[in-house]
């Protein structure tokens, strides 16, 4: 059944690229007629995307811990490392990153006789490593000012019921942060998902590195740019809605509103 439609859709795409006249200078028709094959690599970016995302979220967490307790010995290297990965370009980050972890790996294989393989770890994975940090060290200020926007009330009110700083954070600041902060974390979401384009210089084939194989294939590279910039721009609406989907979800609702959806059910 869904074969069938990607069938029918091939067909009519197919049947809507020849309405679109072809052009010398310039050609709409090269422009919509690259746009099937980069989004066969869409799946590439969405994975660097949602893993570098993730990962980095978690590690932005704990940057930001680390910087309002101000750990011992953790946060001096928290803050040369944040400032590093704040001070420096993206592109230099991910080819210190794809040069350097394998080096690394290398030299500890070297040192204890470890039997790896590192010629078979994916590209990608050196790519999201330098995507998640780079994504922590701007997503680590967000998260730190909007745990610092919690109420103190509700924190000392949680740690006189006996909860542990484990379960408060996990129950009353964290819940309360990711209100404040999801605004501006859908924003860096839409800015990591432009940034993967820089991933070809790792040679991952995703959707920018696909525009630039068909450019080279005709030369019509302004029309593959145009192109990939379609699908980025559709994909940044797509996220931005999302998000103000979850920012209506996790709002924290008055007792107006409240009292009138409950008067709203009972009619």
């Amino acid at each position: 059944m869904i074969q069938n439609s990607i069938l029918i859709g091939a067909s009519l795409y197919n049947q809507f690229l020849t309405l679109i006249p072809e052009g010398r200078l310039f050609s709409w028709r090269a422009v919509f007629d690259a746009i099937p094959s980069i989004l066969k690599h869409l799946p590439t970016t969405l994975t660097l995307t949602i893993i570098g995302a993730l990962v980095g979220l978690v590690l932005a967490l704990l940057f930001a811990i680390v910087k309002i307790n101000k750990v011992k010995f953790l946060y001096p290297i928290q803050a040369v490392f944040v400032s590093f990965l704040r001070g420096t370009p993206i592109l230099v980050q991910l080819m210190l990153t794809y040069y350097g972890i394998p080096l690394f790996l290398k030299f500890l294989k070297q040192q204890y006789g470890l039997d790896w393989n590192i010629n078979a770890i994916p590209a990608s994975v050196f790519a999201i490593t330098a995507f998640a940090f780079n994504e922590a060290a701007y997503t680590s200020e967000t998260i730190r000012a909007a745990i610092l926007s919690v109420n103190s009330g509700e924190i000392e009110a949680a740690k006189s019921l006996g909860m542990t700083s484990k379960q408060v954070y996990s129950r009353v600041i964290i819940p309360n942060a990711a209100v404040v902060a999801t605004p501006t974390l859908i924003n860096t979401l839409i800015g990591l998902t432009k940034g993967t384009s820089l991933a070809f210089n790792a040679g991952i084939v995703e959707m920018f590195a696909q525009a630039q194989i068909l450019g080279g294939s005709d030369y019509r590279y302004f029309e593959r740019y145009i192109s990939v910039a379609l699908i980025y721009w559709v994909i940044s609406i797509l996220i931005e809605q999302l998000g103000r989907f979850i920012e209506n979800k996790m709002a924290i609702k008055s007792p107006e509103n409240i009292t009138d959806e409950v008067a709203g059910g009972i009619r």
